[in-house]
């Protein structure tokens, strides 16, 4: 394998029968022979030394070797689709930008920040993706994104070379339904005790900060549930199941969207916002149009400069 040169035509092929689960299936998708096909998978085999598909009933899967030959086609030809489509937008002076979005960074929050592209002299096309945290880190180093917006920084001294940009901070308010809102305002925050709260999973950066700064005031709330999803954790709270916390600078926001006002003011939690990025210094401008807006103060909370 090492003293041969990969074939990326027959790797594309072997890709396409591994999807479609035959030869038969991707040779009508290629618009090929069925025996064209044949031939140059033999012919990869022969070259890397390994089998990749063996037969399962009707169908065609990969071997071990397959699978892992697989993970990376999925990589390679991935890239290959965003490329085509990069240079298509360039020849119509177009831009690209492709997010990543923490599932546990408030929406109304990616949002702002990505509304600044739509302002550029240039066209920007935003992809966004949202995943966990992690598969978003591992899908930014492979360069399928080109910037990760999310509620916390990159852990020091990880393998991947990412880079964290402190976008700014907002200090939090607990917010709920009318109802909600009318039982446990007057003496907040001692009011919580024994209170309705939903509230993000341990594995969320503000959780820590959350449980702190209620053991700080001697309060202990019933927590109905707990979300990943900051989107769901907001659906839950519009429906009346609970209380919850969210950055003062969506007030106005949520009480349109999710029909929630303000219960109690909690300056000293506060939220964080970053974006990581694979290099140390930004250089995408619709990434930089996003810093720009961050420091043009726009935003009710304190933007600073990134590292």
């Amino acid at each position: 394998m090492k003293n041969s040169t990969l074939n990326f035509r027959h790797l594309y092929f072997f890709w396409m029968v591994a999807k479609e689960g035959g030869v038969t299936r991707a040779a009508e998708r290629l618009g090929l022979a069925v025996q064209t096909i044949s031939m140059q998978l033999a012919s990869l085999e022969q070259s890397i030394g390994k089998q990749l598909l063996e037969p399962q009933g009707r169908r065609l899967v990969p071997t071990e070797a397959g699978r892992k030959a697989l993970s990376y086609c999925d990589q390679i030809f991935l890239l290959g689709e965003q490329l085509q489509d990069a240079l298509e937008e360039a020849d119509n002076g177009k831009m690209r930008l492709t997010v990543g979005i923490s599932d546990s960074l408030p929406k109304l929050i990616a949002y702002r920040l990505l509304q600044a592209t739509q302002t550029m002299d240039t066209q920007v096309r935003l992809v966004c993706m949202e995943d966990e945290f992690e598969n978003l880190l591992a899908d930014l180093a492979l360069g399928k994104l080109d910037v990760v917006l999310t509620d916390r920084t990159v852990r020091a001294g990880g393998s991947l070379k990412v880079f964290s940009h402190l976008l700014g901070e907002s200090d939090m308010k607990l917010f709920g339904v009318q109802r909600l809102a009318r039982k446990y305002r007057r003496n907040f925050p001692e009011s919580l005790h024994g209170a309705p709260l939903l509230l993000p999973t341990r594995n969320n950066a503000l959780r820590g900060r959350i449980d702190a700064w209620l053991v700080e005031r001697k309060v202990r709330p019933e927590i109905v549930a707990e979300f990943e999803d900051n989107a769901m954790l907001n659906t839950f709270g519009r429906n009346g199941l609970g209380m919850f916390f969210a950055p003062s600078a969506l007030a106005q926001d949520i009480e349109d969207q999710f029909g929630a006002v303000l219960v109690g003011d909690a300056p000293e939690l506060r939220e964080h916002f970053y974006a990581i990025s694979n290099a140390r210094k930004i250089t995408h401008p619709a990434i930089e149009a996003i810093l720009n807006e961050v420091h043009s103060g726009l935003f009710s909370y304190t933007a600073q400069d990134p590292d």
